[in-house]
């Protein structure tokens, strides 16, 4: 898990790394947490949710238990076509989410405790995004911002429906609900999808206290603004601003 205000970097398998995480202006323990294992592949970040600290328990069990479930499923591949990896995600979570319900119901947080996770599983150009919940993958390349995910929460959900306008789920009371998480009842799937990796690409997840405070195009500009992994990660903690935990973790391609 990523310390408060810190930096970290690491590199490895074509990718270079940098995360930061913060309090917030209005929490008195962090609820994020941060996996960076760039030699595999693997990048995460994931918010909890439950009072009496049991976020911070979901988060962290979260990225610990994750680099195993993704071995188990996606290692047993050899050479797998696209579709493939992308199952393999999709049971990795699956039993995640299974995984963390029975650890709630032994401390009978069973409907209290859950979390978020964003995560990028890198092979060669393919980069394999999974997510539950409202943090988020972004790509950005060529100074243009594309949002890789779409929030699991109430009320974007009523916005894809078309029952509220873009506006209106700006200020929905049931914004921060989300509809789903690691933790869940039943089977807990995620969202996963393939994108293609260029050469100076970068990969940014983050939780939802940067995307409450920034709008993409405030994120876009700020990274232009800074070349270097460290700095852009500092820029966009020191604009958020925001009463909520802050995690960014960004990871750039090297190559090609």
């Amino acid at each position: 898990m990523a310390a408060d205000r810190s930096g970290e970097r690491c590199s490895g398998g074509g990718l270079d790394v940098c995360w930061v995480s913060d309090l917030g202006a209005a929490r008195e323990n962090n609820e994020d947490a941060c996996l960076a294992l760039p030699s595999e592949g693997l990048l995460a970040v994931s918010d909890g949710m439950g009072g009496e600290r049991a976020g911070e328990v979901a988060s962290a069990l979260v990225v610990q238990w994750l680099p195993g479930l993704v071995a188990e499923h996606v290692g047993r591949l050899e050479n797998p076509p696209q579709h493939d990896v992308e199952s393999a995600l999709q049971e990795a979570v699956v039993a995640l989410n299974h995984r963390l319900r029975i650890e709630c119901s032994v401390f009978g947080n069973a409907n209290k405790m859950g979390a978020t996770v964003a995560l990028v599983l890198v092979r060669g150009r393919s980069a394999h995004v999974g997510h539950m919940g409202d943090s988020r993958v972004y790509l950005f390349r060529d100074g243009k911002l594309e949002r890789l995910t779409r929030d699991h929460s109430v009320a974007s959900m009523l916005l894809e429906r078309r029952a509220i306008t873009e506006e209106q789920a700006e200020c929905h009371p049931m914004k921060g609900q989300l509809a789903r998480y690691v933790g869940m009842g039943g089977e807990g799937r995620a969202d996963v999808r393939t994108i293609e990796l260029r050469g100076g690409d970068w990969l940014l997840l983050c939780t939802d206290g940067l995307t409450e405070s920034l709008s993409d195009e405030t994120i876009q500009d700020l990274l232009n603004k800074h070349h270097q992994l460290d700095r852009a990660c500092q820029a966009l903690l020191s604009a958020a601003r925001s009463r909520d935990n802050i995690t960014v973790l960004i990871a750039q391609r090297q190559g090609e």
